[in-house]
């Protein structure tokens, strides 16, 4: 039993069951015990790999992409590139690379990096120690106060699927929230709270789905996209949002757990294993329209790639690289139907009157 699943028992038997919200918050992101603020959880020899990780193409298209949305609004003299979530900095490091071509961008783009992790902080510091010094903060409304009414280009790639969410269970009584209990091995386990929930806080697509079905909402990721939107607005920019998910309103149950690449038992190892949902897209984007920006997508990973030469760069790469098999396979990963590219998910947030925004055609 961890560290983590024993303050969490002790919790439940204190305080009464825990929203899934809380149980994911706690593993996650606890200050002493959270699963990110104590370990590097990324790459071979971590839990999972993320398309960054996976090959340079993928970070070098989005930078070239927002370099792009730069020239379109204007080159104004301040832009800032803000990164939440940014892992190991490795998707900020080719972006940042790449948009080096691009006259007068690197003058006058500054970097933020949305992290909590300190053992995150500190690689992401060594991988930019040759790019511009970027500025951390803890939560994406620290940066958008600090950068007040000037523009702003933003990444979210694999953010959205691991903020807290909420499950509901429809019984004949009604809609009843999943909670987290303790059961008489003390062990944790999801139980149905007794009373139904108001209806209101399912959504309205969704209010005549069949007994038994799961609905999962994300409060936080709702606020966050709400605040990106009203920036962006206001004073301008875009934002791309990546990540696995669904286009339109769907129930099931998506909380999964992964452990060393493996899916494991949500409750099992709490703070040693990750957890994720999948992204409610169509509740992400009716939320930024309601913000009166501009919005793209969500369309699938691999249209995305390859509608912004995906394939080019990867044939000049092959060309100079003495392993071009690795770098095919790394085309497949981030492409192919069978891999990430119709699982995972793109969509753009950008201010109303930004025109030329590619890669959302075809």
């Amino acid at each position: 039993m961890t560290a983590l699943e024993r303050y969490l028992i002790q919790l439940i038997k204190a305080q009464g069951p825990l929203s899934i919200a809380t149980f994911m918050a706690e593993a996650l992101g606890n200050e002493k015990y959270g699963y990110y603020t104590r370990k590097d959880p990324f790459g071979q020899q971590g839990d999972f790999i993320t398309a960054p990780e996976i090959s340079q193409m993928f970070g070098e298209i989005i930078g070239l992409w927002h370099a792009e949305n730069w020239l379109n609004m204007g080159r104004p003299d301040r832009i800032h590139l803000i990164e939440i979530g940014p892992g190991r900095g490795t998707l900020m490091q080719d972006a940042l690379r790449a948009m080096k071509i691009v006259p007068g961008l690197w003058d006058a783009v500054a970097i933020h990096l949305v992290e909590i992790s300190a053992t995150l902080r500190q690689i992401q510091s060594r991988k930019l120690d040759n790019y511009k010094s970027p500025t951390w903060h803890n939560r994406i409304s620290d940066v958008l106060d600090q950068v007040r009414t000037e523009p702003v280009l933003i990444i979210a790639n694999e953010f959205f699927d691991a903020l807290p969410i909420r499950q509901y269970q429809k019984t004949p009584s009604g809609w009843h929230e999943r909670l987290v209990c303790v059961d008489r091995r003390d062990r944790l386990c999801f139980q149905l709270a007794p009373a139904p929930c108001p209806e209101h806080l399912i959504p309205a697509a969704l209010h005549r789905e069949a007994r038994g079905s799961i609905v999962e909402t994300c409060t936080v990721g709702n606020h966050i996209i709400e605040q990106i939107a009203d920036h962006i607005n206001h004073y301008g920019g875009a934002a791309l949002i990546i990540d696995y998910g669904y286009k339109h309103y769907n129930s099931g149950d998506s909380l999964q757990a992964v452990k060393h690449h493996k899916y494991v038992d949500v409750l099992q190892d709490p703070g040693n294993v990750d957890l994720t949902a999948h992204v409610n897209f169509a509740k992400l984007k009716d939320i930024a329209l309601n913000g009166n920006t501009r919005v793209y997508g969500p369309i699938d990973q691999g249209r995305f790639l390859n509608n912004l030469g995906i394939q080019t760069r990867a044939k000049s790469l092959q060309a100079a690289e003495k392993q071009p098999g690795d770098i095919q396979s790394a085309l497949h990963r981030l492409t192919s139907d069978d891999e990430m590219g119709t699982l995972f998910k793109v969509m753009a947030v950008t201010e109303p009157g930004l025109g030329g925004i590619s890669g959302f055609e075809g």
